[in-house]
């Protein structure tokens, strides 16, 4: 069990890193501006993922939260990777889509751990 619990953590604390990382360069770093409209996203989408993101990563390590509020992060970034990956891929190859496919490898294995140490 103790195994279990550092794994969902650490996967977890990543996840969340990597949101509120990804989250902020979106709400304040104007040069995400040019990826996304390269990516051909509208500005306004750029802010309210951000601030999404943020929002999710919070209530990925917010201890003691009800599954049912946990799972809508969980889902959320799980839409946000798998868009991302789309994305990237689509526009400029499968090359500059490792990021989310990282993303998407440890959200899965935080979830998975989630079911565990839950039980």
């Amino acid at each position: 069990m103790k195994t279990s619990k550092i794994i969902y953590w650490v996967t977890t604390i990543l996840t969340a890193g990597m949101g509120i990382m990804s989250g902020s360069m979106m709400v304040f770093n104007p040069e995400m501006a040019v990826m996304f409209k390269h990516l051909g996203y509208p500005d306004y989408f750029r802010v309210q993922l951000g601030i999404f993101k943020l929002i999710g990563a919070l209530l990925l390590v917010i201890p003691k939260l009800p599954m049912k509020v946990r799972m809508i992060a969980y889902i959320g970034f799980g839409i946000t990777f798998v868009s991302a990956f789309i994305a990237h891929t689509t526009v400029d190859g499968i090359q500059t889509a490792i990021a989310p496919i990282v993303s998407i490898v440890l959200l899965v294995v935080s979830y998975i751990y989630l079911e565990k140490i839950s039980q």
